[in-house]
């Protein structure tokens, strides 16, 4: 099995040294950083019955962050205690990545490898990560699968992705790409874009039956993230083994 998409890494690959510039090709995930661990210490505290007002509420958890880039979800993570492994197959990203964290003296595990390179026989995560990385493969099956098989057994998945409608065509390329500038032009293809029902129906087949779903928008004046009750455009999804 290879998800890994050339074009895709050769895009990226071009702007590894841009990953922490806020106003940069990154700028919406920086921005969509703080709603993505919202819903993931919400659905996280939860499910694995973690202290609600702890400084580290993730203390304990192992966590990888699959497609991690520069490692803007990673070190949020760890910043809140969990032991975090970030994967990516373009080793300019990691170097970013690690330069950061130990600038700010945090501890994080990096490895230049897709999710299927990992050791079949390696532990399994108590929560895999897949935020906005689903959309860049070639596989989208056999990634699913891998990323399904690196969960523990009371373990969770978590992926955030762009739907396949007609506003995500108009807003999160045309618009967010090529209009308003806000993201290389090429960073997306929409029929790569996954409907919900579609990525439900893949997860419960692979064990993940227990689900929840989140719409979340994008406020265009402020460039600022918001929950919302429409999953036209972007939504999260959470999958676990257990109740």
């Amino acid at each position: 099995m290879n998800t890994r998409d050339p074009l895709e890494l050769e895009h990226f690959n071009k702007l590894s040294a841009t990953w922490w510039d806020e106003a940069g090709p990154f700028q919406l995930l920086h921005r969509m950083t703080p709603l993505r661990m919202a819903f993931l210490l919400e659905r996280a505290t939860s499910y694995f019955d973690l202290p609600e007002n702890s400084p580290t509420p993730l203390q304990g958890l192992r966590i990888l962050d699959v497609g991690c880039g520069g490692g803007l979800l990673c070190e949020p993570l760890a910043r809140l205690g969990a032991d975090v492994v970030g994967i990516d197959p373009v080793e300019d990203h990691l170097s970013v990545a690690r330069a950061h964290a130990e600038a700010i003296g945090l501890s994080i595990s990096y490895l230049p490898c897709a999710i299927e390179d990992l050791p079949s026989d390696l532990e399994g995560f108590d929560l895999v990560v897949a935020s906005e990385i689903i959309e860049h493969v070639v596989d989208v099956d056999g990634f699913l699968h891998a990323c399904a098989e690196k969960v523990g057994d009371h373990g969770a998945l978590m992926v955030t992705t762009l739907n396949q409608t007609l506003k995500s065509y108009v807003f999160g390329i045309l618009a967010a790409e090529y209009l308003l500038k806000w993201a290389p032009p090429g960073t997306h293809a929409w029929d790569k874009f996954l409907p919900p029902p579609i990525l439900s129906r893949k997860l419960k087949a692979l064990g993940l039956t227990t689900q929840y779903t989140q719409g979340v928008r994008l406020s265009p004046l402020s460039k600022t993230w918001h929950f919302s009750s429409s999953m036209d455009i972007n939504y999260f999804l959470w999958g676990q083994k257990g109740n």
